[in-house]
């Protein structure tokens, strides 16, 4: 089963989450939504401004607990690496 790393923002330079799914599209949308509960609901990260696909479910997830564990300063420049103006990848899901 494929897997996604995504990184979730509030604003450029704001709040951002890191999660992990098989489904990239449809846990973007939840997100969105305010579908699910927690912390980007909580702090309004509705925005799509990074992620990674992967073949294996289980790389993504080792690929999570690895961002998880960077400087703030490392993630905001990963994101920059691909997404300099922050915009929201939602709409091109697959494209870049």
């Amino acid at each position: 089963m494929a897997g996604y790393v995504y990184i979730m923002a509030s604003k450029k330079n704001g709040t951002i989450y890191i999660g992990v799914t098989s489904d990239l599209s449809q846990r973007v949308h939840d997100h969105k939504e305010g579908i699910i509960e927690g912390f980007t609901k909580r702090y309004g990260c509705k925005l799509l401004v990074w992620y990674e696909e992967y073949e294996r479910i289980e790389d993504a997830i080792q690929r999570e607990k690895s961002l998880k564990r960077w400087y703030r300063k490392w993630k905001l420049d990963l994101i920059e690496s691909i997404n300099p103006q922050w915009e929201d990848l939602y709409g091109g899901i697959g494209w870049y």
